[in-house]
Parts: structure tokens; C-alpha cells; sequence
């Protein structure tokens, strides 16, 4: 009985180290590409948007980091079959917006398009993560303590994530603005992957963990 439960404790442990690795992961990406591409490959200290670092020297960081994240939400398992299809999806939104690039200048093409729309849909889906998957308790129980808290940390993410969302989308579309010199969607996508980063890793016990 020891043995099984020090193996499920690893499992849980280890589980919750993933789900801090890709907090992490969205925290720092911003950040990382604006140095590594302002700092080691002498360009622009902040591009138009995050996509854009593409079609830097940071490329590879860029791609590496999505999919790093698209391989844990493909294996990613919650509560029920719908924090499993919410994990898949994201999974695949994130390899659409790895694998279709944004265009470096003029309007979109097929690939632009592609990228734009995994882009909304993974956004929405790491939103849905925060305001409906994380929130969940068990059967019967109502949350307390510290998971009440965690719960707070969820929604407020969630909700900063789809307004950040919302206004980018405005800025590029209703307002039709496709210009390359403003940093307007660059931060706007920044404080969105600070919050799902956070929200991250509350969910890995970083931030509230239950006593144990």
C-alpha cells in the first residue's frame, strides 16, 4: 500500500511540475523573445506582435515554446472528457499558429489567415481553461480555503485573457489596423500569456498550494 501511494505521489508531483513548466513557459516567452531578438540579434526592441518574432533570429525559440506547450495539452488529462478535448484542441491551435506563420508585411494570405484564426481559437481555449476547467471540485463539495482563492486567481486571468482578446481583435480588424510599427498587439498578447501563465501555475500549486 506505501509503494502505491509514494508511486501515485511521484505521478502527482510530477504532474503538477508539468502544469508549473508550461506556466512558465507562457510567462517568460514574451519576454524571452523580446530580448533574445533585441539583445543577441540586434533588432527592433518590440515587434508588431509576438507572432512576428518568425521572422527573427528567435524563430526557433518561438516554434520550440508553442509546441513544447501543444505536446503537454495533447496529454494533458482533467476531470472528464471535456478538460481532455479542451487540452487537444489547444494542442492543436498552438501547432496552427507554430506551423502557419503571420505574414511579414502586406495583407494575409492563406497561411496568415490560418495562423489568425488558431491564434483567436487558442486563446479562447486557454480563457475556457481558467474560467470553466480550473474552477471544478469535486462532485458534491463546494471550494474552501486556499482552492476558493485559486479559484479567484482563475476567473480574473481568464477574464483578462478574453479582454485582451477582445481588444485585439478591434485594433486589427475593426479598426483594419495591419501596420508593422506598433507594439499595440505585441503587449496586448504579452499581458494574455502573463495571465494564462498564471494561471498556470496556480493550477500547479506555485501559487495557494493546499497544505499538505
Amino acid at each position: 500500500m506505501i509503494n502505491i501511494f509514494n508511486k501515485y505521489s511521484r505521478h502527482t508531483y510530477s504532474y503538477w511540475t508539468l502544469r508549473k513548466a508550461v506556466g512558465w513557459i507562457g510567462l517568460l516567452l514574451p519576454f524571452v523573445l523580446m530580448l533574445g531578438g533585441f539583445l543577441i540579434f540586434k533588432g527592433k526592441f518590440v515587434e508588431s506582435s509576438i507572432s512576428y518574432y518568425y521572422h527573427t533570429g528567435m524563430r526557433d525559440v518561438f516554434v520550440g515554446a508553442l509546441c513544447a506547450v501543444a505536446l503537454f495539452l495533447f496529454f494533458y488529462s482533467g476531470y472528464n472528457k471535456w478538460d481532455d478535448w479542451a487540452g487537444n484542441l489547444g494542442g492543436l491551435f498552438a501547432l496552427g499558429v507554430a506551423w502557419f506563420p503571420t505574414i511579414k508585411s502586406g495583407p494575409d494570405d492563406w497561411a496568415g489567415i490560418v495562423h489568425l484564426v488558431c491564434a483567436i481559437l487558442f486563446f479562447l481555449t486557454l480563457a475556457s481553461f481558467s474560467l470553466f476547467l480550473f474552477t471544478k471540485t469535486e462532485k458534491g463539495k463546494r471550494p474552501r480555503g486556499r482552492k476558493k482563492k485559486r479559484n479567484l486567481i482563475y476567473i480574473i486571468c481568464g477574464i483578462i485573457m478574453l479582454a485582451c482578446l477582445i481588444v485585439i481583435v478591434v485594433y486589427k480588424i475593426l479598426l483594419k489596423n495591419n501596420s508593422h510599427d506598433s507594439s499595440f498587439v505585441f503587449w496586448g498578447e504579452t499581458i494574455a500569456l502573463v495571465a494564462f501563465g498564471a494561471s498556470w501555475l496556480t493550477k500547479g500549486e506555485a501559487i495557494f498550494p493546499d497544505k499538505k
